[in-house]
């Protein structure tokens, strides 16, 4: 299961290991910087991923921001709630490439799709 984190939006995907393959599965809400774990967990007991992968946001030259340690900490939150195996990637121009892949009137996704960018990326890794 793949995340790409965000302040106001968490984009979830899910995908496989055998097709190395994804697709955009929902989209959790962050509201005055409380993640919806509630979403998350049922997410995670329906899906019963075997590994989370998390997006880490860097800027263009690999340096950190301020969104890379939100991410490395929602990564942390991830593996302590869940017992999972969690997994980082850089996630540089993943939202790029989500908006390229859809259309203007499907930007309510773009935070799933951005996901499934991150997953198929680690996938094909």
């Amino acid at each position: 299961m793949g995340f790409d984190y965000g302040s106001k939006r968490i984009g979830v995907a899910v995908g496989q290991t055998l097709t190395a393959t994804a697709r955009p599965l929902a989209i959790v809400r962050v509201k005055n910087q409380q993640i919806d774990w509630a979403h998350i967990t049922a997410l995670i007991q329906e899906w019963q991923p075997d590994a989370l992968i998390v997006g880490i946001p860097k800027h263009a030259d690999g340096s950190d921001s301020t969104s890379t340690l939100a991410a490395r900490r929602f990564s942390r939150q991830l593996q302590g709630r869940y017992q999972l195996p969690v997994h980082t990637i850089d996630e540089r121009l993943s939202s790029i490439a989500a908006a390229q892949r859809i259309s203007p009137n499907k930007r309510k996704d773009l935070d799933a799709v951005a996901a499934q960018i991150i997953l198929e990326t680690w996938l094909s890794e």
